[in-house]
């Protein structure tokens, strides 16, 4: 494990999910829950002579940003490409539900108590959705981290963060959706369908997974942040993910829902605003979106560096 204030310089594109867990909070604070050396593995896997990890490709744990709890979930692409099975799903799903206890705990003893000081969960994203060696395992674990977040809504925040290798997809791309904020890298991409499986299911001429260009300019972060998918875009660095990440948790439980994507009538009627939107335009690349959103030089928006795009994007105005 590299130093701490080594871990803030680092890419979080290059980090393994327990560095990405150590790194995002303070100095020190971190521990983990069901780590390696507790053996908590897929009983799955072996039966379909799979390789095993002892954390099953997830770090989970509580830490501190300041005076706040944080728990930490972070999942590492090079096992399975980060899929959830059985056991990293109820590590995903208990983490928050401790997150949850901790926090009506606290306000049971002490209704007063200061937003420094309260839960929040962080997730950071590497997975390309349901392990499909466990499917139907993979899916419930889906559905009941869905219900912990319902179960967090007004109480503790839920931030998402995306910038490692694998990105997010899959059902996991629903999830990501559905917390509090997402931050991202312009290097973190964000999907239902990952560009393999649309073209292995489409084919190349729907889309070429092997354009690396077009795949970013469709999932990648400069584009959701633009689209409004993601709430923050911040640069391949460890220690911005952690400042970001910190200057939102200091804001309140209200402030928090107003950066939220889904989850409301009103949301659903802006999403749909967006479907009508997609008919009309009938945009043959994401740079027609950008143009269309008032982005004079589209084509020159993927080659530039983090600061210049942030001066001169423009990004989807509400309610259009």
């Amino acid at each position: 494990m590299r130093a701490w204030n080594e871990l803030q310089q680092s890419s979080f594109l290059g980090a393994n999910a327990r560095e990405r867990a150590f790194g995002l909070v303070d100095k020190g604070t971190f521990t983990e829950f069901a780590n390696p050396r507790d053996r908590i593995s897929s009983p799955h896997l072996p039966v379909l002579k799979e390789a095993i990890e002892f954390d099953d490709g997830i770090v989970v744990g509580l830490g501190l940003i300041g005076k706040k709890p944080v728990f930490v979930i972070s999942q590492e692409g090079r096992f399975i490409g980060g899929a959830v099975g059985e056991v990293g799903g109820a590590k995903m799903v208990y983490t928050i539900k401790l997150a949850i206890d901790l926090y009506d705990r606290m306000i049971a003893e002490n209704p007063a108590l200061p937003e420094e000081k309260r839960p929040a969960v962080i997730i950071s994203f590497e997975t390309g959705g349901v392990r499909l060696h466990e499917s139907n395992a993979g899916l419930l674990a889906h559905a009941e981290v869905m219900d912990q977040f319902q179960n967090a809504r007004g109480k503790v925040p839920i931030i998402g963060l995306i910038g490692s290798k694998v990105g997010c997809f899959g059902g996991m791309g629903f999830i990501a959706a559905a917390t509090d904020v997402v931050i991202m890298s312009e290097l973190g991409r964000l999907g239902l369908t990952g560009p393999e499986v649309i073209e292995q299911e489409m084919g190349k001429d729907e889309f070429d997974a092997s354009n690396r260009a077009m795949v970013f300019r469709t999932t990648g972060g400069k584009h959701k942040y633009i689209l409004g998918d993601c709430n923050f875009l911040v640069e391949d660095q460890i220690g911005a993910f952690r400042e970001r990440t910190a200057e939102i948790l200091a804001l309140s439980m209200e402030e928090l829902e107003k950066y939220r994507r889904i989850g409301s009538l009103e949301l659903v009627e802006e999403q749909l605003k967006l479907v009508d939107l997609a008919v009309q335009l009938q945009p043959r690349d994401s740079k027609d979106v950008w143009k269309y959103f008032g982005n004079e030089n589209p084509e020159g928006l993927p080659d530039m560096n983090f600061a210049e795009f942030m001066t001169t994007v423009k990004r989807r105005p509400e309610n259009k």
